[in-house]
C-alpha cells in the first residue's frame, strides 16, 4: 500500500504533464473553419477573446477530446447544454475538458504532501466529487434559465397578442417580440430569435416551433407550440387563440405563486427550530437560569 500510492501519484502527474503538453501545443482553426464559424454563428475562432481565455478554452477542448464518454450520456448532456444556453459545437468538448481537468486536479491536490499525509481513498473521493461537480452546476444553470424563460413568457404572449391584432403575421410578430423584450427577458428573446433564423433558413414553421419546445424543455412552451401548430393547421384565429392561452398561462402562474406561498409555512419550520428558537430560549430563559444558579449555589455550599 505504501508503494502503490507513490506509483499512482507519479502516474497521474505524468498523465497531467502529458495532457498539458498536448493541450497547449500550437494549433488552431483553419481559414475555412473560421469562415464557416462566421456563417453558421458557431464560434470556432476565438480571436475576440483575450489571449488567456483563448488558451484556456483551447486547452479544455484538447483535454475534452481525450475524455471518456458514452453514447447514452452524450444525448442527455447535449440536451442539458442546449437548455442551459450553450449551443456551440465545442460546448460538449469543453464540458468534458472541464470535468476531466477538475478530476485530475482534485486527485493531484489530494495526493500532494502539502495538504497532509497522502491517502488513496481520500484522493479517489475528491476525484469523484470533482468529476460530478460540473454536471451538477450545469443542471443548476439549466433550471435557472428555464425559470427565467418561464417568468418572461407571460409578457411575451401579451406583446405577441398585441402585435398579431395590429396586423402582423406570426413570424413578424415573433421577430418584433424578440426585439422589444431583449433587455427585459434576453433568454426568451434569444430562443424566439432562433425561430426566425430557422424560418429564414427554410425550416417549416411547425418544425421550428417544435425545436423551440425541445430546446427549452418547458411544459408551458410545449403547450404554446401545440396551440400554435394546431391553429396554423386548422386555420383558426391566431390572435384569439393567443389571448385565451395567455389568460390560461396567467392562471397557471398565479396558481404556482399560491402553491409556493402555501409551502412557505412548512419550509420555515426548520429555520425556526434550528436557528431562531434556540436564540429565543437563551434570551428569555438565560437571565432566570443565571438567577437560579446565583441563589442555589450558596445554598448548596456547606
Amino acid at each position: 500500500m505504501t508503494i502503490l500510492l507513490p506509483l499512482l501519484g507519479f502516474a497521474f502527474i505524468s498523465l497531467l504533464i502529458f495532457a498539458a503538453a498536448l493541450a497547449f501545443a500550437p494549433g488552431g482553426a483553419t481559414a475555412i473553419e473560421r469562415r464557416l464559424g462566421e456563417v453558421s454563428a458557431t464560434r470556432t475562432d476565438l480571436s475576440d477573446d483575450p489571449p488567456a481565455d483563448r488558451t484556456i478554452i483551447a486547452a479544455l477542448k484538447r483535454m475534452g477530446a481525450m475524455a471518456p464518454r458514452s453514447t447514452k450520456e452524450i444525448g442527455k448532456l447535449q440536451q442539458r447544454l442546449v437548455t442551459a444556453g450553450y449551443r456551440g459545437r465545442e460546448a460538449m468538448v469543453v464540458f468534458f475538458g472541464i470535468r476531466l481537468g477538475l478530476a485530475v486536479l482534485g486527485f493531484v491536490v489530494a495526493t500532494t504532501p502539502l495538504v497532509g499525509r497522502p491517502n488513496l481513498m481520500l484522493a479517489l473521493a475528491v476525484c469523484g466529487v470533482a468529476y460530478v461537480l460540473p454536471s451538477m452546476a450545469l443542471a443548476r444553470m439549466a433550471k435557472r434559465r428555464q425559470h427565467r424563460i418561464r417568468l418572461g413568457l407571460a409578457d411575451a404572449l401579451d406583446l405577441l397578442v398585441v402585435s398579431v391584432e395590429a396586423g402582423l403575421g406570426l413570424d413578424q410578430a415573433l421577430q418584433r417580440v424578440s426585439e422589444e423584450l431583449m433587455f427585459a427577458h434576453p433568454d426568451l428573446c434569444d430562443e424566439l430569435r432562433l425561430i426566425n433564423l430557422e424560418l429564414r433558413a427554410g425550416t417549416g414553421r411547425a418544425e421550428a416551433l417544435h425545436n423551440l419546445a425541445r430546446r427549452t424543455g418547458l411544459d408551458d412552451i410545449a403547450s404554446l407550440v401545440t396551440m400554435l401548430v394546431q391553429t396554423d393547421k386548422f386555420g383558426t384565429s391566431v390572435a384569439q387563440s393567443l389571448r385565451v392561452h395567455s389568460e390560461t398561462l396567467r392562471t397557471k402562474r398565479r396558481q404556482r405563486a399560491e402553491e409556493a406561498a402555501a409551502k412557505t409555512g412548512a419550509k420555515m419550520v426548520f429555520p425556526l427550530v434550528i436557528c431562531i428558537f434556540p436564540a429565543i430560549w437563551v434570551v428569555t430563559l438565560g437571565p432566570a437560569v443565571i438567577k437560579f444558579v446565583q441563589i442555589l449555589l450558596p445554598m448548596a455550599q456547606p
